[in-house]
């Protein structure tokens, strides 16, 4: 599933509070008929289907979309153009698209619409350089279905002067796990074959016990040694994320009322010295750390690997490649492992946010920003959304008893080669102003939730009760430019390069002592300033929020 499959959590986003996974994926449109004659006829489809009046004279809008480059001329999009009136060309992306937005800020030359992360500075960036419009007014003239689909993430995504500059993307709760330890289930079922069809959780000692068995029963896999455990030493966010899930850990820890980083709470180092003592006893793999993402899928599709924290997408190719030479069971899927003394149900597995991943903004060089926010509100209303991600009725799905069913032709095309399918025929490719969930007739926005395999549906049985929501922690950091913020990266840098250390040291003695080395360095660095930035920043939103 392309756009939540790309949730490989980067390490900054992790580190938000140490190095927690704020998260793919994943890691990832619909509408009535083709004739647009027939919108004004569709209401039911929507609610209100929103003002899709036309523009009395065609205009263009340039769209920076981060996340695809390509022309807009595929069925959905054709169908969206005629609906709507509106030619949309966009802009394609060269290089890393964050840099592009920088380049594109600095020197004015903006599109009409831009899509880029809610992650980081740079939306903060674009509101300070007066780059981008707040949207209130459009949104209280010409957005009726934005508001209504919306609801309370307009007033939670409101900038601290409480205007709305911009409209998330992915909003609404994702009821999706995440993170998870992924085993291989035809092992499970030799060493543990109570649990391996899911449903019980693991304690840490015991997914111990099956990390030495393991090692004991197979020393070596077709002449090569055996790993009963890898990490992925360029996604230190997902290995870390899957720990502290363990724990039950969140973003911050919350002292008295102050948002500390998450090293401080004393089960942190509870979890770090449990993946010490894993390493120490042989039982990681040697070389994690400096093992690449290519490295880590390789070993584990070759079969010398029982088990890696990830979330449950990342191993797509490896798995591939497994289920290929040695059918379904051959494996890893998603179990829950739970520390001493944690609930089960209070893991921490699944960080999600409500608020989106992207940030979709209308700039000041917009010369149509009426048109625009109509256009915006079709595509955000219920018919653009089942547009978007269904395609066009009698096409790629049909309406049945007041629901809309996808074609078998089409779910199986997107079982099959799901990129090319999406590209193709343009369902579910232009991912814009997404809701999670379901629609009024009962039916999921995301087409995708139809194309659950078995790795998805042992994630979901195993985990679904971890999921939580990371919102009023996300993006607490100091303001950049400064002087906290530069405070902010020291500690970050430390962090980052202190835990790795931690894992591989000789001894428990050695770990805690790089422990306490690193909780001195991070003080020495500003942390308690850092902290009281970044507390003050969390009450400043509950107020906003209210």
């Amino acid at each position: 599933m392309t756009k939540i499959r790309v949730l490989s959590v980067a390490m900054s986003l992790v580190l938000a509070g140490s190095m927690l996974a704020a998260c793919g994926n994943n890691t990832g449109n619909g509408g009535n008929s083709g004739n647009a004659d027939n919108t004004t006829n569709n209401a039911a489809d929507s609610g209100n289907a929103g003002d899709t009046t036309k523009p009395s004279e065609p205009i263009t809008l340039t769209f920076f979309d981060q996340n695809t480059g390509e022309s807009f001329t595929n069925p959905v999009a054709q169908e969206i153009m005629k609906r709507t009136g509106v030619k949309v060309e966009i802009q394609q992306p060269t290089g890393n698209p964050a840099e592009k937005l920088n380049l594109m800020l600095a020197s004015g030359d903006l599109p009409d619409i831009i899509l880029m992360s809610r992650g980081g500075d740079l939306v903060n960036k674009y509101i300070a350089a007066g780059a981008i419009i707040p949207l209130n007014d459009l949104l209280d003239q010409y957005g009726p279905d934005v508001k209504s689909m919306y609801g309370d993430i307009l007033k939670q995504t409101r900038h601290t002067d409480g205007k709305n500059y911009y409209l998330s993307n992915w909003y609404g709760l994702d009821n999706d796990p995440v993170f998870g330890v992924q085993m291989r289930k035809d092992v499970l079922k030799e060493l543990a074959p109570d649990k391996a069809e899911g449903g019980q959780p693991f304690t840490t000692e015991e997914f111990e016990a099956l990390l030495k068995s393991y090692k004991e029963k197979y020393p070596s896999v077709d002449g090569k040694a055996s790993i009963p455990l890898t990490l992925n030493g360029e996604n230190m966010g997902a290995v870390l994320g899957t720990f502290k899930g363990m724990w039950g850990l969140k973003t911050y820890f919350e002292d008295n009322g102050t948002l500390k980083f998450d090293v401080k709470d004393p089960k942190y180092r509870e979890m770090i010295l449990y993946m010490n003592k894993l390493y120490r006893d042989g039982l990681i793999d040697k070389d994690w750390a400096v093992s690449k993402t290519q490295t880590w899928e390789q070993k584990i599709a070759n079969g010398i690997v029982f088990s890696t924290p990830a979330a449950y997408w990342d191993l797509g190719n490896a798995n591939g490649a497994l289920k290929k030479s040695g059918g379904d069971d051959s494996q890893l899927y998603a179990y829950k492992v739970v520390a001493p003394g944690v609930d089960p149900a209070k893991t921490t597995y699944g960080p999600r946010s409500p608020l989106g991943w992207d940030a979709i903004a209308i700039t000041k060089n917009n010369k149509h920003p009426e048109e625009t926010m109509k256009f915006i509100n079709f595509l955000a209303s219920e018919e653009g959304q089942y547009l978007l991600m269904y395609g066009i009725e009698g096409t790629h799905w049909d309406m049945k008893d007041g629901k809309h069913v996808p074609r078998e032709e089409l779910l199986q095309g997107l079982k099959d080669d799901w990129a090319a399918t999406t590209k193709t025929n343009g369902v579910r490719y232009w991912t814009w102003f997404v809701k999670n969930g379901v629609g009024s007739d009962g039916t999921p926005y995301d087409i995708g939730r139809y194309n659950r395999g078995e790795i998805d549906q042992m994630a979901i049985k195993n985990l679904l009760d971890s999921v939580w929501d990371t919102s009023p922690y996300d993006n607490l950091g100091p303001e950049g430019g400064t002087p906290e913020s530069l405070n902010y990266q020291k500690i970050q840098d430390i962090m980052k390069q202190s835990l790795t250390k931690i894992i591989i040291s000789g001894s428990e003695a050695e770990a805690n002592a790089s422990f306490d080395a690193m909780l001195a360095s991070m003080k020495a660095a500003g942390d308690e300033k850092v902290e009281a930035v970044i507390t003050d920043n969390f009450k400043k939103r509950q107020e906003l929020w209210k």
